[in-house]
């Protein structure tokens, strides 16, 4: 069965004739979580182990290549600050090429492709050239990582609304509408923020929020190098610039924070 107008088929993946490619080619937009492999989607793990390319970012956790076979082609398309290995026009390219010759591909990214992914960018790539696609979700860092560290998003107390936002904007700047991030009763989540934690801590202070609000920056979230370390406006640049932290980390901010040691339930390097 071939894949529909909406996009692949569902189900199996289409067998490949040794010697002969399959008559369409699929490009698997998939989210690999915020690390740990055991959140992968059963969906994401069929096609790990089925395509005939995955071409994957720096957010995927080493641990995720386990499940797949080594006959699949890798290929490294990623992304760090002000280091890209392929960038944003070309890696639409190659998911093009591929797709139109015939492959199989999974596009794999860390979290969800649909939040600050730029899964949207790279579908709208394949539908201007006819390649099919479909999305398989995967666990946001948001959600993953702040269970993993113990934090709620939401609480009936603490928290009624949930921002997600990224500190690092197409020009590089962390512009963000800070009187919105500074509103009590709500839960605000960071995204590649690392760099800017002590203009955005500046920034939310200047904007009303009281220094002693609590915010949490996880390293390595859902990992067995996972480190929390959790602080205050006034203190949390100098905490995390102690502690060395590097990215990639999430930085949540609000009142949910405070419930860090009460309900932290996952110790780095423990044995599941």
């Amino acid at each position: 069965m071939l894949p529909d107008a909406a996009g692949c088929t569902h189900g199996s993946l289409p067998t490949t004739v040794k010697g002969k490619a399959p008559e369409q080619g699929c490009v698997y937009l998939v989210g690999a979580g915020p690390g740990d492999p055991e959140l992968l989607t059963l969906r994401a793990v069929r096609l790990l182990q089925k395509a005939d390319v995955i071409v994957y970012d720096q957010l995927v956790s080493p641990g995720i290549f386990d499940l797949v076979p080594s006959t699949v082609e890798r290929i490294d398309a990623g992304k760090r600050r002000n280091e890209h290995t392929l960038r944003q026009e070309q890696i639409n390219a190659l998911l093009v090429q591929l797709g139109q010759a015939g492959k199989q591909v999974v596009r794999l990214k860390g979290g969800d492709p649909f939040i600050f992914g730029r899964g949207g960018e790279e579908l709208q790539a394949l539908a201007a050239h006819g390649v099919a696609f479909e999305v398989v979700p995967g666990v946001t860092a948001a959600s993953g990582v702040s269970a993993y560290a113990g934090i709620p998003l939401t609480h009936r107390h603490f928290a009624q609304r949930c921002l997600f936002v990224t500190g690092h904007l197409q020009d590089g700047t962390a512009d963000l509408d800070w009187p919105s991030l500074v509103r009590t009763q709500q839960t605000v989540v960071i995204y590649m923020g690392l760099t800017g934690l002590p203009d955005i801590c500046r920034q939310m202070m200047a904007h009303g929020a009281a220094p002693h609000w609590p915010i949490a920056v996880v390293q390595d979230g859902s990992l067995a190098t996972q480190k929390v370390i959790t602080g205050t406006l006034l203190d949390m640049a100098d905490r995390v610039a102690q502690a060395g932290l590097q990215s990639p980390c999430l930085i949540i901010i609000g009142e949910v924070v405070g419930l860090h040691q009460e309900l932290a339930w996952f110790e780095a390097g423990q044995v599941r």
